[in-house]
């Protein structure tokens, strides 16, 4: 019987499968076949997916000798079929390739069945047969080629378009059958502008102020505002710490205090500055080995130095720093140039033209820091090995005024320092730290763009000047579909860590190749192109999605709507602080413990010192914004986690978005949320205004419009409710107010109080106070 029912489950999974493989061959069968196929839209991907694991750049596991990613090798004769080609242009029946994905015996057939990769659909084998008569031309990978600055494309409705991006956007929905939404309406569209732009949400003044003023230029006007507020740099920086992976405490088993949070006020400086990305990149890494550098350029450079260290006994010094060399590689090139170059640290690359030797001739450049693997406690350590930057409190009062320095003694920050003479570096056998091979130079990754030696020090300062150079094909385009990511929800590259092979293709490549060219063509300005983006008749269409658009594009690919997405946790945090009062706008300065479970440092780590206990903050610091919660590595701040914050431990250059029961139960029950309405509720109570305004102004506040009639009847509804509830003593007014630490109003009545207090709670609890659209 037994027997007799796998067999059953068995024919079960080869009719599922069946039926799926027939399904799939029928719904990419009826895709478009193009005019013209594209090696790197069209052929390559598939290549990527199918192939280049036996057929690729690893040189360890390439089979028959066969490369595909290479014409040199796909036109070659094959070796171990004599008198065959795997491409013949334009003979797709004398093309081994062709005749082996077309194939259906399981003896000849490509992939091969053990693979496991699966075959190739009948539109797959179409766009190949199609290539191969057309030619089989290569290109090379788009990401690796200069970009171009395209003309505008021309389009029909060229009323719709405010600036260039329009011109990009609008011509791939002619193209789609797809129609751009109107302008959202004003109150929504200053609340999406005043959240993308600095965190927070706009005032009531300045709402008043939007909303009353009919002049032409009153949106843009409130674009350069917003741009020129301080809030503007902590907003920008939160993004730029995820891909820096800092945080306040060292990780691992002990995972002490640690003080970079000096950096952290450099990076909110330098965004609102302005500073140039091209400067602004240099100076993290290779600020210290600019000619009379400054301290606060050597302060930038503690960008690499954010990573994990231990201060544990019995450790091999030099495996962990091997470790934190190799997390500086891994920063630099996924955060900086969108590349998964880890995957080179044991073997050639499987996809992207990266060698194993590349890879440790771009690690070769981290591998000269004076840093040591292991000193004890790090923090302690006065007469450390490894560069530390100390600073005064006169330096900060004088030359590095941006630095929110609470005390008179000094303070130390970890940087980069270089060696007097080169440390060797060698090829590691499979990244072993203790089985080094061949000895390598540093050098940067060929394909991108040769690092030319007679005029680039090998050296740090040599590879900051190769990243910024503006020949350089990466750099631009993956800061731009970061900003555009930050906003969109979305880069125009999705897959915005991995501009690779393997990664996903631009929806919109000319677009993002004009504004990368454009970016660099007016000085690398950061605030210039967050004003491109947002004056753009993209950007300000309305969030309402119509049934004709959402069924040809579901996931708004061609961008026909404004995306509907939470903010993130930090700022969740900020506009609940913001819209009650609450909020202490202090830039900068260490960073704080707001409230936080009881025991939850104590039980889910073992650290010491300073950090074995949560010894929670008072006054102002519990009103800080969410960017500056302390971030201890070995347990992150859970109400950040719950909100998909990332938790610092590695590079990180987009956050995934869920949607939880337990977003909603922390809503309800966080300490911050409830005493911000019982704050707001109380500061309410002392207007001499009635229950419906008192309602109209909170929902105004928090959610940023005026309430419609409905909204107005269900919110009263609900207080009335809660006031019997509490005037017949069925709840406790007296312990529904007594939340938090701020100082409670004693003078206003405690039912009515809390009745509101509740409203007002029920309100931050409503999708849309958190919600961008």
């Amino acid at each position: 019987m037994k027997s007799k029912m796998i067999l059953v489950v068995a024919l079960l999974l080869v009719t599922v499968t069946s039926w799926l493989a027939c399904m799939n061959n029928s719904v990419t069968t009826a895709m478009a076949m193009p005019d013209k196929v594209s090696y790197n839209f069209h052929i390559r991907p598939v290549l990527s997916d199918k192939c280049f694991k036996c057929h690729g750049p690893d040189v360890n596991k390439r089979e028959a000798g066969l490369r595909l990613d290479i014409p040199d090798s796909a036109f070659a004769p094959l070796k171990e079929t004599i008198g065959a080609f795997a491409l013949v242009p334009f003979k797709p029946e004398e093309s081994e390739l062709y005749k082996r994905i077309s194939s259906v015996d399981t003896g000849y057939q490509m992939p091969t069945p053990s693979s496991h990769l699966g075959v190739l659909s009948a539109h797959e084998i179409a766009l190949f047969k199609k290539w191969i008569i057309q030619g089989a031309k290569y290109e090379p990978h788009w990401a690796f080629v200069k970009p171009v600055k395209a003309p505008l494309p021309v389009i029909k409705e060229k009323g719709l378009a405010k600036n260039e991006i329009d011109y990009f956007i609008i011509a791939k929905q002619e193209q789609a059958g797809l129609a751009m939404n109107e302008e959202t309406d004003k109150e929504r569209l200053l609340k999406r502008l005043s959240l993308d732009l600095t965190g927070l949400p706009p005032t009531e003044k300045m709402m008043d102020d939007f909303m009353a003023n009919k002049n032409v230029n009153t949106y843009e006007t409130a674009v350069d505002t917003l741009l020129s507020r301080p809030a503007y740099g902590e907003k920008m920086a939160v993004q730029w710490l995820d891909i820096a992976r800092y945080a306040d405490s060292y990780g691992y088993q002990d995972d002490n205090v640690r003080t970079q949070w000096a950096w952290r006020d450099w990076v909110i400086h330098a965004f609102n500055k302005n500073i140039p990305y091209n400067t602004f990149l240099t100076w993290q890494i290779a600020g210290d080995m600019l000619p009379n550098a400054t301290k606060e350029q050597v302060l930038a450079t503690a960008f690499f130095r954010n990573h994990k260290y231990t201060e544990e006994g019995g450790v091999v010094p030099e495996e962990y720093r091997i470790n934190y060399i190799l997390d500086k590689t891994k920063t630099y090139s996924k955060g900086i140039l969108g590349l998964t170059a880890e995957c080179a640290q044991c073997h050639d690359h499987k996809y992207d033209p990266i060698s194993q030797k590349e890879y440790y001739q771009l690690f070769a450049f981290f591998n000269n820091t004076t840093e040591v693997g292991y000193e004890g406690d790090v923090s302690q350590s006065k007469g450390a090995k490894h560069p530390i930057l100390t600073i005064s409190d006169s330096e900060a009062r004088s030359m590095l005024t941006f630095i929110n320095k609470r005390d008179t003694g000094s303070m130390m920050v970890s940087v980069m320092g270089e060696r007097d003479t080169m440390r060797k570096t060698f090829v590691l056998n499979r990244g072993v730290y203790d089985q080094p091979t061949t000895e390598v130079l540093p050098s940067t990754i060929k394909a991108v763009m040769p690092f030319d030696t007679t005029t680039l020090p090998r050296n740090r300062l040599g590879l900051a000047a190769w990243t910024v150079n503006n020949n350089n094909p990466l750099t631009a385009r993956v800061f731009v579909n970061h900003i555009w990511q930050e906003i969109f929800g979305r880069g125009l590259v999705k897959t915005s860590g991995d501009f690779g092979m393997q990664g996903e293709l631009p929806t919109h490549p000319e677009l993002i190749d004009w504004l990368a060219v454009d970016f660099m063509e007016h000085g690398w300005n950061v605030k210039r192109l967050m004003k491109q983006i947002v004056t753009s008749a993209t950007y300000r269409q309305s969030g309402k999605v119509k049934d004709e658009n959402y069924k040809k594009d579901p996931e708004n690919i061609w961008l026909t709507r404004a995306p509907r997405m939470k903010v993130k946790a930090e700022f969740v945090r900020d506009i609940i602080l913001a819209s009650s009062g609450l909020l202490i706008n202090t830039i900068g300065g260490p960073s704080v413990k707001p409230y936080q479970t009881k025991g939850l440092w104590e039980m889910a780590s073992s650290g010491r010192g300073e950090l074995a206990t949560y010894k929670q903050d008072k006054g102002e610091a519990l009103y800080r914004r969410g960017m500056y919660t302390f971030i201890k590595l070995t347990v992150p701040p859970p109400s950040m986690i719950l909100f998909d914050a990332s938790n610092r431990d590695q590079c990180e250059v987009k956050r995934t978005q869920t949607n939880t029961p337990l977003q909603a139960l922390m809503m309800m029950n966080d300490p911050t949320v409830l005493e911000a309405s019982r704050v707001f509720a109380e500061a309410l109570m002392e207007e001499k205004t009635a229950t419906d305004e008192k309602i109209k102004k909170a929902f105004h506040r928090i959610i940023c419009r005026s309430a419609n009639t409905k909204e107005i009847n269900i919110l009263k509804s609900y207080f009335d409710d809660q006031l019997k509830q509490f005037q017949q003593k069925q709840l406790d007014a007296t312990e529904t107010l007594n939340v938090g630490e701020y100082p409670g109003d004693k003078k206003v009545d405690a039912n009515t109080t809390a009745a509101l207090m509740k409203t007002i709670s029920m309100m931050y609890n409503m999708e849309e106070a958190i919600i961008k659209t």
